[in-house]
């Protein structure tokens, strides 16, 4: 059973979330918080698998709550809820360890399954997400969107076919496990992979690298 936490200051979208989540039968919705603090309370009592956080929240809002997550509660894994125009946030969550982004306007079954994934140990962005943070990251630097995406194709290129195939997987939301069976490896392969794929990359977790099989067209959309 995938326990899970959701924070939103809006009570309807928590009875959305929850209304959601509780159709899955391997899911068990654990506690609601209404502000950061609550949520991080509330990670500390019931140590819930994932955390699904609303970006934006009053008090303590949900960029906050996950460096606090991040701190006190790390086996916790953190979806965050974004809407259009939350790009800088998504910046900021994706360097504080997020796990998984969604768009609170997408699709119900995106939901449970992006909770699945990242409890399963994967990274899960939302294509939409994923494709405004490529955008995003373009639009905000000095490099263009081409620049970017030759960039990564050039990370890309220099990593082993294997690790290419792997990347592919990760930006795709699949665990360790689902890869090394779609590669009939064993799981300790996968990690090292994963691990040589990270600092190859030059980035911090799987999210991160997720973004950068976007950016080279590995992920499937």
């Amino acid at each position: 059973m995938i326990r899970v936490l959701i924070a939103d200051d809006e009570p309807m979208i928590r009875a959305g979330l929850r209304a959601i989540l509780t159709t899955a039968a391997d899911i068990d919705v654990v506690g609601e918080a209404g502000d950061g603090h609550q949520a991080v309370e509330l990670a500390r009592r019931h140590r819930p698998e994932v955390a699904v956080l609303d970006i934006r929240m009053p008090g303590m809002n949900g960029i906050d709550a996950l460096a606090e997550l991040r701190r006190t509660v790390p086996a916790t894994r953190v979806i965050i809820l974004t809407t259009f125009g939350e790009d800088d946030y998504i910046l900021r969550a994706l360097g504080g360890g997020a796990a998984g982004f969604l768009i609170k306007s997408g699709e119900p079954e995106e939901l449970i399954i992006g909770v699945r994934a990242v409890a399963d140990g994967a990274a899960y962005l939302s294509p939409r997400v994923a494709a405004r943070v490529v955008a995003h990251l373009a639009a905000t630097g000095a490099d263009t969107l081409a620049t970017r995406r030759s960039t990564a194709r050039d990370l890309v290129d220099s990593l082993s076919p294997r690790e290419r195939e792997v990347l592919a997987f990760l930006g795709s939301g699949l665990s360790n496990a689902q890869i090394a069976r779609r590669l009939h490896v064993v799981e300790g392969t996968v990690k090292a992979h994963v691990s040589s794929i990270l600092a190859r990359l030059g980035v911090d977790n799987r999210a991160a690298a997720a973004v950068v099989a976007h950016e080279a067209g590995l992920a499937q959309q």
